[in-house]
This record gives structure tokens, C-alpha cells and sequence, in this order.
């Protein structure tokens, strides 16, 4: 596609005409420039070959109108209109809600549960600029650690700041999934989501998680599970010793799979287990092209100032002028 120029400021275009009367006045000033002598006859000057420094000393006043040109052309703020961008992912409301309880402390994840959720979570969170993010902590109760927002800066500092025992403990599903809900359920996007991630069963909250899928579903939004644990037994906080040490017992890892399987099947998102580090990247990778897919394609342009190249352009001529002034043209016969 070529290359279209727009002005911001097209009324400037009209002092180009003034370059009009500039010209006239300089071709007259030189008709008028030199002084007359009578002569018995010219015969010895029609063969005479004039100097190429007469000839050429128009060149500084040529250089001189098309910086003036080019000034005013930048004056205009010529913008270029062909910048198009492809957007994937426009559209999307996306709310995290994360377990933050005390199990989300153990460690068969590096360097725990909650740490090594937070990380990948912060990953997704940078590859999707289009996007309005936000972020609900549950765990006895639940709260909104960040509304939706497109400053996914200030969204990655907050998720930073998250850790277990900010609230009461235990593990209210439903009640981390309803608070999630009611911060997407007045948006306009095209797509709205909720990527919940808990590693053990509801046993807290008035609301039960089921009872939450059917809210989210009547708002008509997806909501992905992600349950977080080993299989097996993993290495579970039970408290700390006289040094004030935490001490680790390895306990059963317990997660409510048919609850989490059961929410995203009503809701139309997907259920994963997460039993590593790496298992985690690799799901909120799927669940990032996953949201991708379903939205179409847009393409708006975007303007971009060019009115420099035009500065610059003038600065040249000017100085190429002053050069030839100071050297070839220094002195025309």
C-alpha cells in the first residue's frame, strides 16, 4: 500500500502562493540589476562565454524557496494515514481470580503455589496489550485487588503485592467466582472471561460454586478453571517452630476437579490441572490462544505526525546555500 499524506493544518498550504510574487520580484530585480553602457557595436561579446558562477548564482535563491517550501509544508503537520495495525484480541474482559489460602504456600510448585501462579499470570498479563484485565483474590472471603483497566502496569504491581493471609483462610470458590462475575457483568466487550485457579475444594462462602457458574453463564461469561497441585502428596505449611521457621508436612493434595470441570462446562471455557511449573505456562498459553481464536480480526489505522523529514529538508537547503556562498559562489564576475 503507498504511502498517503494528510494535513492537520492545511490552511498553511495557501502561503506556498506566496513564493509566486517572491519569484516574479526576483526575475525583475535581475533584469534591472545592471547598469547600461553605449557601445559602437557588441560583435566582440556575442561569442564571450559567460562564467558558470553566473550562471549558477541562481541556485541560492532556488535553495532559499524551497526551504521556505518546505517550512510551510511542515507548518501544515503532514500526518501519514497508511499505519494499520492488526488486533487479535480486541474486545476482551478478562478478570483473574486467584486462590490466595494457605495451602497456595506449598511446594511442590517453585518456589511455592501462589508464587509460581503469580509469575505466569503476570506473563499472560504482558502478552495481551488489548485487552482490559482485572484481578479478585479469594480465600475465606474474596476481594477486588484491581478493577478492570488497560494500565497493565499498575494491574502487575498489585498482582505483586498479593500474598497468602491478606484475608481470613480457607477456600470460598463461589465466592471468588461471584465477585469476579459481578466485575464483568455490565461490561460491552465482545468477549468476557473469568480464569479461575484454586488448588483445594469450597468449603467456605453463601455462595456455592455451582450456584456461581449459572450466574456467569446468564451474563454470558466463560470462565476457565485451573486446579494447581501435584498428584500425590505435597509439602503443605502446618505452621512454625520456636525459631519462627515454617514447618512443612507432607499432607494428600486435594482439589475438587468435578466442581472445576462442572463450572467451565456450563459457562463454555475449559478445565485444566496444573501439576508443575511448567504445566502452568503451557495452560495459560493454551487459554491465551484459545480467547485469541474467537474474536475476529479488526484493523483500524493510525496517524503519525511527518513533518519532520520536512525540518530537516529545509535545514539542508539552507546550509547547502551558506556552503556554496562561502565557497564556489563566493565571488561571481
Amino acid at each position: 500500500m503507498m504511502a498517503e499524506l494528510d494535513f492537520a493544518r492545511p490552511g498553511f498550504l495557501y502561503m506556498l502562493f506566496i513564493l509566486i510574487p517572491i519569484i516574479v520580484w526576483y526575475i525583475y530585480k535581475n533584469k534591472h540589476a545592471f547598469a547600461s553602457m553605449q557601445m559602437s557595436t557588441i560583435e566582440p561579446l556575442i561569442n564571450s562565454v559567460k562564467s558558470y558562477k553566473t550562471i549558477l548564482r541562481h541556485i541560492l535563491f532556488g535553495l532559499r524557496l524551497l526551504a521556505i517550501a518546505a517550512l510551510i509544508i511542515a507548518l501544515a503537520r503532514p500526518q501519514s494515514t497508511d499505519t494499520w495495525e492488526n488486533v487479535d484480541t480486541l474486545g476482551i474482559d478478562i478478570m483473574l481470580s486467584i486462590d490466595i489460602s494457605g495451602s497456595m504456600l506449598a511446594r511442590d510448585f517453585k518456589p511455592d503455589r501462589l508464587e509460581a501462579a503469580k509469575d505466569v499470570a503476570i506473563e499472560f498479563i504482558s502478552g495481551r496489550k488489548n485487552d482490559r484485565m482485572g484481578l479478585v483474590v479469594f480465600s475465606g472471603e474474596s476481594f477486588t485487588q484491581c478493577p478492570l483497566t488497560t494500565d497493565h502496569a499498575v494491574l502487575i504491581n498489585l498482582f505483586r503485592d498479593i500474598k497468602s493471609g491478606m484475608i481470613e483462610d480457607g477456600t470460598a470458590i463461589g465466592v471468588g467466582l461471584s465477585n469476579a462475575i459481578n466485575r464483568l457483568k455490565d461490561s460491552e466487550a465482545i468477549s468476557k472471561v473469568i480464569i479461575l485457579l484454586t488448588d483445594g475444594v469450597n468449603n467456605q462462602g453463601v455462595i456455592d460454586p455451582t450456584t456461581a457458574a449459572e450466574l456467569a453463564k446468564a451474563f454470558d461469561i466463560r470462565v476457565y478453571t485451573v486446579g494447581v497441585g501435584t498428584i500425590g502428596e505435597a509439602d503443605y505449611p502446618v505452621g512454625v517452630d520456636v525459631w519462627g521457621n515454617t514447618v512443612f508436612r507432607k499432607l494428600p493434595v486435594e482439589i475438587d476437579e468435578a466442581t472445576l470441570q462442572k463450572i467451565s462446562d456450563m459457562t463454555g471455557g475449559k478445565y485444566f490441572r496444573a501439576t508443575s511449573n511448567s504445566k502452568l505456562r503451557e495452560i495459560y498459553q493454551e487459554i491465551d490462544q484459545l480467547e485469541k481464536s474467537k474474536i475476529n480480526v479488526k484493523e483500524y489505522s493510525r496517524k503519525e505526525e511527518r513533518f519532520m523529514p520536512f525540518v530537516w529538508l529545509a535545514l539542508l537547503f539552507v546550509l547547502i546555500e551558506i556552503v556554496l556562498q562561502k565557497t564556489v559562489l563566493r565571488s561571481i564576475p
